[in-house]
């Protein structure tokens, strides 16, 4: 195996598969795409992608797919998402409205913005004693279950209950443990070990599983069985509520009964742009990430990347100094809408772009901030998409924030507790500080695309900050690379938000080509990965058909049907005559 703790792991064909990639396009992948006509589901599990095609082929409709996805991730890939997290929806219905959904963690009432101290120097808001990263005091009000179940109720066909029957069948049942979740439990075993209830499952015996070995579980299965007939106040307003407020007083933990109570998902126009004639539909603030996408699409248009050619050293530029100039933006102008008023237009206007483009010298590298503050994003996030034969397109981004959240299982109930107090900054008097009730900034960056007014994409990857960075990267793969979906999102990746520019080991020649940036004044750094398993759908804008994908960075799946009802002729069948 070849890897890292903080990239993870990827065993050597895949690395073969990397190494095998040209200078101008991708010319292998180490997953295949699926193809489809009458529905298709992608994400990074297979189980939960089964669980979402199983409510397309039930009645249900894309947005009953992606809410089943999530629920069956939140058991299956209990490292990236539970039912008291974070995420955004973004819907592109049948008639053509498009809308999103903000489930985003807010700060609890008691919180303090001094409450932290914070460790000098950190870009990764670290503060002493860990404590905004494990245990009690880094939990958030999550907002994850609350969207799910409006999604359904507002724009699904099916019921909640019918929704969260996979995820309950998973959870008891069991699933496989993988090379990948495996590597994850390692990673965080020693927090995990700190809280008996997550050490059962996770770690059962005191050691983490083997690969192929059967995780049960059971609580959190009756748990979702519970959401499931009684709804979401079974949480915010019931006996699952008052057992996690009970747990937090017993361990000093902030959040209240209040802070369940007050909870609200926010439904938020999308912020939209374009890119050599396709539409971006993408999140608006509370993320960050559909705001810089479009920003650097912006930018980028005004370069012909593609004789330039995908890989060179000449578009990785390009793309390293639009990153660090849309980093610049977001530490400076981004926070919750509800309390700062956040410039969207303007960062997303084309003449904003041509002056940012302006200032990008071809011969060397930049730094457009030279002292950025700090940004605690975690990378451990989940992501689904799901199309049906309607023409209905969602894709949605969820995370505990970092892997298993705050490592505390709550007792009883199966439920890890996400850690989204680390995405705070713990330096009073800056524009993400500690406020209470404070919805918290992220950079998740569900995207649709639309050709002429029709669905053209639904795409999304975990990754924390480098997420919106690499959905740009996919976009400009197809659209410039005119590479297939496949090939987009696996295809190696860069990142840079200054100092230092990521780029991935997958690339051809990485020696030569570290070289290269490093004499235009980059510092290069050759991560395995940069962000995580990205996965999306395409309609093909000539045959209709869907293409889903999933890269080799995640457990990722997709899982499509074709075919349909037999050809009936209903007078025939009527009148009694043999069909």
């Amino acid at each position: 195996m070849v890897g890292s703790r903080r990239y993870g792991y990827v065993n050597t064909a895949t690395m073969e598969m990397m190494e095998s990639m040209s200078s101008n396009c991708v010319q292998s992948t180490f997953k295949q795409e699926a193809v489809a006509g009458k529905g298709m589901v992608t994400s990074n599990h297979p189980l939960a992608s089964l669980a979402g095609t199983e409510m397309l082929m039930s009645g249900g409709n894309a947005v009953d797919a992606a809410i089943s996805t999530m629920f069956a991730l939140s058991v299956v890939e209990p490292m990236m998402t539970t039912i008291f997290v974070a995420g955004f929806i973004n819907i592109r219905l049948a008639d053509g409205t498009v809308t999103t959904i903000d489930n985003y963690a807010t700060v609890p009432q008691k919180a303090r913005e001094d409450m932290f101290t914070a460790i000098p120097g950190s870009l990764e808001n670290d503060v002493e004693g860990d404590l905004n990263n494990t245990g009690y005091l880094a939990v958030a009000t999550g907002g994850t279950l609350l969207g799910w179940a409006e999604a359904i109720e507002r724009y699904g066909n099916l019921s909640l209950k019918r929704v969260v029957e996979p995820a309950v069948r998973y959870g008891r049942q069991g699933f496989r443990v993988s090379p990948y979740l495996r590597a994850m439990i390692i990673q965080c075993q020693d927090q995990l070990a700190q809280f008996p209830a997550s050490a059962e499952v996770f770690l059962p015996g005191g050691a983490a599983p083997k690969v192929g070995d059967v995780i049960r579980r059971s609580d959190y299965s009756d748990t979702l069985e519970q959401i499931g007939e009684y709804g979401p106040d079974f949480l915010y307003r019931g006996p699952l509520g008052e057992t996690i407020v009970e747990d937090m007083a017993r361990n000093g933990g902030l959040l209240t009964k209040d802070d369940l109570e007050s909870y609200r998902v926010y439904e938020r126009a999308p912020v939209t742009g374009t890119y050599r004639g396709y539409d971006i539909v993408a999140m608006a603030p509370a993320s960050s990430g559909g705001t810089h996408v479009i920003q650097m699409l912006n930018i980028l248009e005004g370069y012909d990347l593609k004789s330039m050619g995908f890989g060179s050293t000449e578009t990785i530029h390009v793309m390293a100094e639009a990153m660090k100039i849309a980093f610049a933006d977001r530490f400076r102008y981004m926070a919750d809408p509800e309390r700062v008023d956040v410039p969207v237009d303007w960062l997303t206007a084309k003449g904003y772009a041509a002056e940012r483009r302006a200032q990008i010298d071809l011969e060397r590298a930049q730094q457009y901030e030279a002292a950025p503050m700090p940004d605690g994003e975690g990378d451990c996030t989940t992501h689904c998409c799901a199309a049906d034969a309607d023409g209905n397109l969602v894709t949605t981004t969820q995370t505990l924030n970092n892997a298993f959240g705050s490592r505390v299982t709550v007792p009883g109930t199966g439920m890890l507790l996400n850690n989204c107090m680390h995405l705070m900054d713990p330096t009073p008097g800056r524009t993400n500080s500690i406020e209470p009730g404070k919805r918290i900034l992220s950079s998740m960056s569900p995207t649709l695309v639309m050709k002429d007014g029709q669905p053209y994409l639904a795409i999304g990857t975990p990754g924390g900050v480098r997420i919106f960075g690499s959905i740009m990267q996919a976009i400009i793969n197809l659209i410039d690379h005119e590479m297939t979906l496949q090939e987009s999102v696996e295809a190696p990746r860069i990142w840079d938000r200054g100092p230092v520019l990521e780029i991935e080991q997958g690339f051809p020649n990485t020696a030569e080509l570290k070289a290269s940036l490093e004499a235009l004044g980059h510092t290069v750094e050759t991560p395995l990965k940069v962000a995580g398993g990205m996965n999306g759908i395409l309609r093909h804008p000539e045959t209709g058909m869907l293409h889903g994908a999933a890269c080799w960075r995640a457990d990722g799946v997709p899982l499509g049907y074709s075919g349909g009802d037999a050809l009936v002729d209903e007078e025939s069948f009527e009148a009694g005559v043999p069909v």
